[in-house]
């Protein structure tokens, strides 16, 4: 039985730059490194940057992107961070809690999110997406 997300790898094409980016700028701890590759976390994340010559920096044209969690005072100074590091913004807000839609140095789709799925069921319950059902009472 599944427990939960144990861990995403993302394959770069620069590591020492990937590094850099989510060391430096998004603060994540570094774990260990090698010459292919490193491990970085956050609580309850792992996260593997993998050198993989294969990458193409473009990002991919569908929705798939990986969300991090910031709190609601934080992410003002988070976003002005960002915007001063020139890093590119890929998608605006367009539901519940404030979001800021990034792309990393090779193009991987990311977001810094407020909020969590207790607070994005409460918002879709009062109104809700096309189609949309609900499988558990609040």
């Amino acid at each position: 039985m599944l427990t939960g997300l144990n861990h995403l790898t993302l394959a770069v094409t620069d590591l020492d730059r990937s590094l850099g980016f989510y060391r430096d700028l998004l603060k994540l701890r570094v774990e260990a490194t090698w010459d292919a590759g490193a491990y970085l976390s956050l609580p309850g994340l792992w996260l593997c940057l993998s050198l993989d010559p294969k990458r193409h920096p473009e990002p991919a044209a569908d929705y798939t992107h990986y969300a991090f969690s910031l709190g609601a005072a934080d992410f003002p100074l988070f976003v002005q961070q960002l915007r001063a590091a020139n890093v590119q913004e890929w998608r605006d807000n367009r539901s519940e809690g404030a979001s800021f839609y990034f792309l990393d140095p090779d193009g991987h789709k990311l977001e810094a999110h407020v909020g969590d799925l207790a607070s994005r069921l409460a918002a879709c319950r009062q109104k809700p997406y096309a189609g949309m059902g609900f499988f558990n009472e609040p």
